[in-house]
């Protein structure tokens, strides 16, 4: 039974058609894996072009130089300062000459504009209410502007937030991981507030 049964698949085996559905099936067997596979590669393609484009942070900063957004009885300030408050409006006053409102009172003498007082050249500052004064000046948009371009992902992640010339000035000027090394020291211990694109210059130890 079992040799009658070889013999008839030998005759069926060298008939051409079976052979023919025999290559017909696997060819389709073969197409069908390729285009499985080829729809697969232009998921995993679209999937992580999406990712990429998502990682692309829209910037909310707008340079509203001329502060248009806020009311124009108030301000807003750096608030934490035990001697210094610096304005939106780029003003440094003493805490004492902080008006009602927010606002620097600028009818005093000591009362001054976008003031770069102990700010080096490189944008570093060794009072923070002086860095955001000067930081708020309008020809360091340009500086501003390139210093988003160029951010890592972390600081994207740090500035994303921020709507305004005011609100990167704050955020920029206060010490970061670019302050210091080795974790737990000052780059520059006297001028450690920067808006500058550079981190502070580093000192010898």
């Amino acid at each position: 039974m079992v040799q009658v049964l070889s013999m008839l698949w030998r005759k069926i085996l060298r008939k051409r058609w079976v052979l023919g559905i025999v290559f017909g099936l696997s060819l389709i067997y073969f197409l069908t894996s390729t285009f499985k596979q080829e729809e697969k590669t232009i998921r995993d393609r679209t999937l992580l072009q999406t990712r990429d484009q998502e990682q692309n942070i829209q910037w909310k900063i707008q340079f509203n130089l001329g502060n248009s957004s806020r009311l124009s009885n108030q301000c807003r300030n750096s608030v934490q300062g035990k001697l210094l408050i610096t304005d939106d409006l780029g003003y440094v006053c003493e805490r004492k000459e902080l008006l009602a409102n927010g606002c620097c009172n600028t009818n005093v003498a000591s009362t001054r504009q976008y003031n770069c007082e102990s700010c080096l050249p490189n944008g570093c500052c060794s009072v923070y209410e002086y860095c955001v004064s000067c930081c708020l000046q309008p020809n360091k948009q340009h500086i501003l502007e390139r210093f988003l371009k160029r951010a890592a992902m972390g600081f994207q992640n740090l500035f994303m937030a921020v709507e305004d010339h005011f609100e990167l000035c704050l955020a920029k000027c206060r010490t970061s991981s670019q302050s210091v090394q080795h974790e737990n020291t000052y780059r520059n211990p006297v001028a450690k507030f920067c808006y500058g694109e550079s981190p502070p210059e580093l000192l010898p130890m």
